[in-house]
């Protein structure tokens, strides 16, 4: 998932996506160029800017050698993008083309909003992609988009205080697990300096997706095809390790509790953390806010049982209205667009990781430099997120899981009391989207 966060749609309207809300009746005629050529409008949340200028500069390629089907570029934003689209969908005033991420496409396919994809995307397409991947798209056995940057979740040290310590410096082949990982946070605390920095503003995701790690899943899907929530001693493992690092050890900030990732930056940089987890595209902003002569690296998070390094991500997609009248022409856009040069292209401009085989493969992804090798190098182990299909997850996130795990990681309240609302309170709202 973009490292932005993705605001949820109110509880009205996601109980209206839950009951099957029918599509609005009488959609608007939709805008298209005279002289029989086509205009399709692509909706883009790039934000950053080599990524807008990749982003452009693609679809000016594709207009140039497509004259009869011409793309019109709309700048989007990551913030409130749910709501702007719910209340397009409904408007029947949809991009053609609508760029996302995993976590927010469930309520919409279920709903209707998006294509089924399966039967429009080329065989190449299909098969640069990994099965995996096309999962965290896949609602009730249709694609409604396509999987094309990711990113995983790293360590950014601080190189100086790391090479000071006596602390063992991991590698994606020898990561440090996460009891390791508690020592040298322990050997990091010193001299006014934390170990490490919990930017814990948005909890819920980085929790879950580190789980994968020790084997969490909190989401259950049983026979009937219904989604309970558990929290078992594999999922609490890594809230444990934050949370005492937080209070027992004190080798976490306190005071990066409210803070999101970009807050941390100035602390990192002034020397009072040695390190901070941070998703891999914030390796741009290190780069061009650190003072000069600052020197980071980019270290693999933390492993589970057996050096187990997977971890959940909800990767950035493209979809196609379902309203659209030229779904295969957005389509073939799409194809263009994603080509593997192109999503390499586009990888760099966000500094992410394209999702593409051969994308992946490409030179400059695997160089040392600003740690490129290193998120490269744990591609293989991305997986869905666990809330990647779970209706009413946005409702559970908001209302249930983020103040909870706020709570815990603060002290507030202990294992028993976080296990009990995120379980029993979370049932009785996953209750409502599925009867």
């Amino acid at each position: 998932m973009r490292r932005r966060t993705l605001l949820a749609a109110s509880a009205s309207a996601a109980g209206a996506l839950s009951a099957g809300a029918p599509l609005s009746g009488c959609a608007p005629e939709r805008r298209r160029a005279t002289g029989g050529r086509i205009t399709l409008r692509f909706q883009s949340l790039a934000w950053q800017r080599e990524s807008v200028a990749a982003n452009k500069q693609l679809v000016g390629e594709w207009n140039a050698a497509h004259p009869e089907i011409r793309v019109e570029y709309v700048q989007g934003s990551w913030e409130g993008v749910h709501d702007q689209l719910l209340t397009s969908f409904e408007g029947g005033e949809a991009p053609d083309i609508i760029h996302d991420a995993t976590d927010d496409l469930a309520d919409f396919a279920y709903g209707g909003y998006l294509a089924d994809l399966t039967g429009l995307l080329p065989r190449r397409l299909k098969d640069e992609i990994p099965s995996r991947t096309w999962q965290t798209a896949t609602f009730d056995g249709g694609v409604h988009g396509v999987p094309f940057l990711q990113e995983p979740r790293v360590l950014i040290a601080n190189r100086t205080l790391l090479e000071r310590s006596r602390v063992r410096i991991p590698t994606p082949e020898r990561p440090w697990s996460w009891a390791e990982f508690e020592d040298a946070a322990e050997e990091l605390t010193r001299d006014g300096t934390h170990g490490v920095a919990w930017p814990l503003k948005e909890p819920v995701s980085a929790t879950l997706n580190l789980s994968l790690s020790t084997g969490g899943k909190v989401f259950h899907r049983g026979a009937d095809g219904k989604v309970t929530v558990r929290f078992d001693a594999a999922d609490q493992r890594v809230p444990r390790v934050i949370h005492d690092q937080l209070g027992g050890d004190r080798t976490a900030a306190r005071t990066t509790l409210g803070m999101g990732g970009s807050d941390t930056l100035p602390g990192f940089f002034g020397g009072k953390y040695a390190m901070v987890p941070l998703g891999f595209s914030y390796r741009q902003q290190i780069a061009q806010q650190a003072p000069k002569g600052f020197a980071w690296t980019v270290l693999p998070s933390p492993a589970g049982p057996g050096g187990d390094l997977r971890q959940g991500v909800s990767p950035q997609t493209l979809s196609i209205a379902a309203d659209s009248p030229y779904q295969r022409e957005a389509a073939r856009f799409i194809d263009f667009f994603l080509r593997p040069p192109h999503m390499v292209r586009l990888a760099r401009g966000d500094w992410m990781l394209p999702t593409g085989r051969t994308a992946l493969q490409d030179p400059a992804l695997h160089t040392p430099r600003h740690g490129w090798a290193t998120g490269t190098a744990l591609a293989g182990q991305l997986r869905p997120a666990p809330a990647q299909t779970v209706r009413g997850y946005p409702e559970w996130k908001d209302k249930v899981a983020t103040p909870a795990l706020q709570e815990y990681y603060s002290g507030a309240i202990g294992m028993g009391t976080l296990r009990e609302r995120l379980v029993d309170d979370g049932n009785l709202v996953l209750a409502r989207y599925q009867r």
